[in-house]
């Protein structure tokens, strides 16, 4: 751990003890006193790691002296010890990361998950049906659930533009770091030399907006409907069941045609233009506070490219860390195997930010 995390660290679990201290005032008011409970809870979490990691420090600091006693076997005791607790403080060190980072209030959201070919032609819309098959095999394996919503088909098979809600626990928080330009170098079937081609795609990550955080009037949508393409029989064919919603004042344009009702699409359209608007209105304001910022880090936003799959080389490469792994494996659904590690980095880069609110200020902590 930094010394400028522990000192962190340190003053949360000193200030929770000044709580602790106030709540056993004889003065004070009922409505103080729950004021200070919900302040003491919020904290608890940053003393709890505090104590433990102190814990541990003592009695590494007490194995480390017994590697100089004469005994063997003693020594060999400390040395196991030693090792089990360094395991126990890089457990504890991950904790300590999400203990000190503000709770980001759209990690629970349900995700609207974007894949939209870039260069490269039909080889890039193959590339975004690959990802789209990626990311419903990573889903199944966290107990998220894939629900399709719009599709435009590649002329040669995949998907020129393809848009998936996805649901469940935890779904932005496990898939917001894949907004960005994914790169694929591969040999397409349709070339006849053999040479690499490089394709790219881009993928948005939209946490989805409930209709309480975001008002739309109703007289700044134009409602089109029109026939769906593609599987689903004879119905597609038959009936305007597909939507596309237009937000007049921004433009902006959303289209679901997954449903058979059209009142269905109609609902997940606007939930898709709902999660857009609101994604706007943030990074909006994000940009008025941190504008200075951005400047010096990079901007981070989709047109950035993050990872680079070589199907010659079976290698996948996050560009953010300079990790690479077994492509077959990635593509097969197992992202964690570059999720966790992007995560880490990213808490990581956090809080080495001054203007972090929770490791600037210990009453910021819920």
């Amino acid at each position: 751990m930094s010394d400028a995390m522990f000192q962190r660290l340190a003053r949360l679990a000193e200030h929770h003890d000044q709580l602790a201290a106030e709540l056993q005032r004889p003065d004070k008011t009922p409505d103080e006193l729950r004021e200070l409970g919900q302040q003491s809870a919020r904290l608890e979490p940053a003393a709890s790691a505090y104590r433990a990691w102190r814990a541990i420090a003592r009695k590494r600091d007490e194995a480390h002296a017994l590697l100089q006693d004469t005994d063997s076997d003693m020594r060999a005791l400390a040395k196991e010890e030693l090792r089990q607790l360094e395991q126990e403080l890089e457990q504890l060190h991950h904790h300590v990361q999400q203990v000190l980072l503000p709770r980001d209030e759209r990690d629970e959201k349900n995700v609207m998950l974007e894949i939209r070919a870039g260069a490269g032609g039909d080889e890039a819309c193959l590339f975004a049906g690959d990802l789209l098959q990626m990311y419903a095999r990573y889903a199944q394996t966290v107990n998220l659930r894939c629900e399709l919503l719009h599709t435009s088909e590649g002329t040669q098979g995949g998907y020129k533009e393809v848009v998936v809600r996805v649901v469940g626990k935890g779904a932005y928080a496990q898939l917001k770091y894949e907004a960005g330009v994914h790169r694929v170098q591969r040999v397409p079937d349709t070339e006849t030399r053999g040479r690499v081609h490089t394709s790219a795609c881009s993928v948005a990550v939209l946490p989805e907006a409930q209709e309480v955080e975001l008002h739309i009037a109703e007289a700044d949508l134009r409602i089109d409907t029109f026939r769906a393409s593609g599987a689903g029989g004879q119905h597609v064919n038959k009936t305007d069941s597909a939507v596309r919603i237009t937000h007049l004042p921004t433009g902006r344009a959303v289209a679901c045609q997954s449903e058979r009702s059209q009142q269905q699409n109609k609902a997940k359209a606007m939930a898709l233009l709902r999660a857009h608007l609101l994604e706007e209105k943030r990074q909006e304001e994000e940009a008025k506070r941190s504008q200075q910022r951005r400047q010096m880090v990079g901007s981070g936003d989709r047109s950035d490219k993050i990872r680079t799959y070589n199907f010659p080389q079976d290698r996948c490469t996050d560009h953010r860390i300079g990790l690479s792994v077994n492509l077959t494996k990635f593509m097969a659904g197992e992202l964690q195997l570059v999720l966790q590690p992007v995560q880490a980095h990213m808490r990581a880069q956090a809080l080495q930010n001054p203007s972090n609110e929770l490791a600037a200020n210990p009453d910021a902590s819920s």
